[in-house]
This record gives C-alpha cells, structure tokens and sequence, in this order.
C-alpha cells in the first residue's frame, strides 16, 4: 500500500481536508481522509500540494496534435477544408501515431488520466495503450451521401472488428459519426442501432455552428451549398440539431455529444430525458467564433457535462483546468454564479477521491509565484493553477508522471519527430 500525503486533498465529492493522505492499493484507492486516521504503508510526502482525482478530457483529437498553430484566422469551413486536405496530403500513420502519443505527453503533464479521442485513423488506441493511460477511442464515420450507407456501415463494422480486440480494462472503443453535415440521416440511423446492438459507447459533434443551425432548420447556408456542389440532396428537417438526432436515433444510445453550442431550453431537456452527456469545450468554441454553451443551463438542468480541449489545432493547448477557469469565467461574464467547485465537479467529470475509487489521481503544486497566498484549494486550482503546476499524474495506481518526466515515452524524440512534421506541413 502506498500512501500519498498532500497539504490539502480535494476529493470533489466531499469538502477538502488538510493535511490528508491517500492511500492506494492495487489500481484501487482504499482510504481518503485524514492523515491521523490513515492506514499504515509506505508513504511518499508531496509536500505544498493538491492531491485530487485525475482530470478527464471529454473531448479531444490526439492525431491532430502535430497542427497545433497550423490553422489560425480561418473560417469554419475553410478551417475543416484545410485541415482535412492537409491531413490527407501529409500524415500517414506513423505521423499520425506520433502525433497522438505527444498529446497524450502533454496531456498527463498536465494531470489528465482520462481521454476521449475522436478520430479516423484510431490511432489514439495504441498510443493509449502504449502510455497506460484510460480512456475511449471513438471510430470517426463519414457519410454525407445517403446512396454510399451500406458501404459506409460495411467499411465501419470492419474497422472496428480490427480494434476491439485491442480494448484493455483501461482502453475501450467507441463510434463516432463526425457530425449532421457529414453524416446524413439513414446513416446515423445505421449507425445508433450498430451502437446499440454492439454495446458501443457513441460520441458526436452536434449543435456547433451557425451553419450547421441554417443547414437544418432552412436547408440553407455554407454547408448546404457544399453539399448542393458535389450533388448530394439534403431535405432540411427544419428543426434544431438536438431534436433531429433524437428524430434519427441517436439519442437512443445516450451519446456524448461535443460542443452544443446552439440549444434551447427544449433541446437541453431532451438531452437530459435521453441521458446524453455533453463534452463543452469553451475555448474551442471562442477561438473558432462559434459562440459561447449555455454552461450554467447544463448545470442547473443536472445534466452530465464534462469539459474538452477538443484538438489542439483549433486550441492550442490541452489543459483541463484552463477549460475550467475559462468556462466558469465566460458563465460568470453572462451573469451565472459558477463556483469552483461547480467547475471542479465537471473537470473530473464524475472522478472523486474515495474508498473503491479508481485511483487515477494528479498532484497540482501550490509553490508557483501565480498562486500564493492561497486559502481555499478549490479557488486556487480553477482561479491560480494551469496544467503546467501538476507534478505527478497516477493512472490505475501506477505513477505515469512525475519529477518532470512522463514514464513509458521517449520525449526528446516525440519532440524532434513533432518539428519534423510540422516544417512537412509548412512544406
């Protein structure tokens, strides 16, 4: 048994207590408390810290980690387009691999234990595994072309029989088509019941832009005229993008959907009756001029939020706590009162410090000239702490970060293969 002792622990479910211990056994936590009332073991001192349950990026793409400042200043659709053909154009698979493997590198230096990564090639799942880090790689599924279903279904059913062998107890798979314009309605319809029979968990870009709102309810807009260009015909449903994937099934399968953006107080109550959760990720959101979640309506509804990076390439950094500070500041601006505890709940996104608990834990030090003095725990790490003041992830009980180091991955090369890529890109 292994005992961690911290200055303050802030096991989120429970107020915060001072001079506490955790105490770890297995991939297991077996007491969170007092360090008077702790069961005997070996004990490691963290000193001037705050011990708290591993972060959870709810919503990220790894393999795009390599064009973080690759796409700035650009529309909505010009940024995909972009993305998308400079993506095709240069990385291939072991660009791609690197790619992830970096981000999940800055991610555990910044105490995220948990990630939820989209993408199309998948190769998230060997970069997880290969880091021991937890988390879903969701299967990404394009479609726009009602004509193209049964292949798409096919091409799908195939990819994930190669993955699912893969899955570990920390690592599962999932499914995810990319959004309402790219993905038409019989294949999400296709896809929620493969979801559903397969026992998939399904994530899903949704209610995101103003162009996809008009593309629904009008029929109209960029995303409309692209789709008019390659000559695929869309009937609007006329209704907002909540209540039509509920329309086609998706809900069903009590998705994560990312983003939601542009909901009403209608779509945030079907959200909750479904029991869909939502990945908000606001500075993505900002950063790309989509405008700002209702955050404190997700949180007065009791509906299941959790915060994303989303990809670096339209963030720049993935750092779950600045997502925390961001967001509780922008609900605030618009007259919310977000506590920080309110926001800390959502950071973990369900995590807690207690007996049975898995122990995914992150050590945020409290030495930095940008946080003294502090008096309460929770104020500081959402208000006066970053990403960059954690000292120490554990994932399953096994120290994955800690003294400046990430276990189990070559930095320096990750690092040199990362500007080898990018000066790629540049071409």
């Amino acid at each position: 048994m292994i005992r961690y002792r911290a200055r303050w622990i802030v096991p989120v479910t429970s107020p915060p207590e001072a001079d506490g211990i955790v105490a770890v056994e297995g991939d297991r936590i077996v007491y969170a408390g007092p360090s008077a009332a702790a069961p005997p073991g070996e004990e490691v001192k963290l000193g001037d810290v705050i011990l708290m349950p591993g972060l959870v990026n709810a919503h990220c793409h790894l393999e795009l980690t390599a064009m973080r400042g690759f796409l700035e200043d650009l529309d909505f659709r010009r940024w995909i387009l972009r993305l998308t053909s400079a993506r095709q154009a240069v990385l291939d698979r072991d660009a791609l691999l690197d790619s992830a493997r970096y981000g999940i590198e800055e991610g555990l230096r910044a105490g995220i234990t948990t990630f939820a990564d989209t993408s199309d090639s998948a190769v998230g799942l060997q970069a997880m595994r290969e880091a021991g880090v937890r988390g879903i790689v969701y299967q990404e599924v394009f479609g726009p072309d009602p004509s193209q279903c049964a292949k798409s279904i096919a091409d799908l059913r195939e990819k994930l029989a190669g993955l699912r062998y893969l899955e570990t107890p920390l690592v599962r798979v999932g499914v995810s088509p990319h959004a309402p314009y790219t993905v038409c309605g019989p294949q999400l319809e296709l896809i929620a019941d493969f979801a559903h029979a397969e026992g998939l968990p399904l994530m899903m870009h949704a209610a995101e832009s103003a162009a996809e709102d008009m593309l629904l309810r009008e029929g109209c807009g960029a995303f409309a005229e692209g789709l008019a260009r390659r000559e695929i015909e869309w009937k609007a449903p006329g209704v907002s993008t909540i209540q039509y994937l509920k329309q086609v099934g998706v809900l069903d399968v009590r998705p994560l959907l990312a983003h939601c953006i542009r909901v009403d107080d209608r779509d945030i109550e079907t959200l909750l009756n479904t029991g869909s959760s939502v990945a908000h990720c606001p500075k993505s959101n900002a950063k790309l001029g989509h405008g700002r979640a209702p955050f404190a309506k997700f949180l007065q509804a009791g509906l299941a939020v959790g915060f994303g990076s989303d990809s670096v390439a339209s963030n720049n950094t993935c750092d779950i706590l600045e997502e925390a500070r961001f967001a509780t500041l922008m609900a605030r601006a618009g007259g919310a009162h977000i506590t920080a505890a309110h926001a800390l709940r959502v950071a973990t996104f369900g995590g807690e410090l207690s007996e049975g608990a898995p122990a995914d834990l992150a050590a945020v030090s409290l030495t930095g000239t940008h946080q003294l003095p502090n008096y309460d725990p929770c104020s500081t790490l959402i208000f006066a702490s970053t990403g960059r003041d954690v000292i120490l992830t554990v994932i399953a009980g096994r120290e994955v970060y800690r003294d400046g180091r990430v276990s189990n991955v070559d930095e320096d090369r990750l690092r040199a293969r990362l500007l080898e890529i990018s000066h790629r890109l540049n071409g």
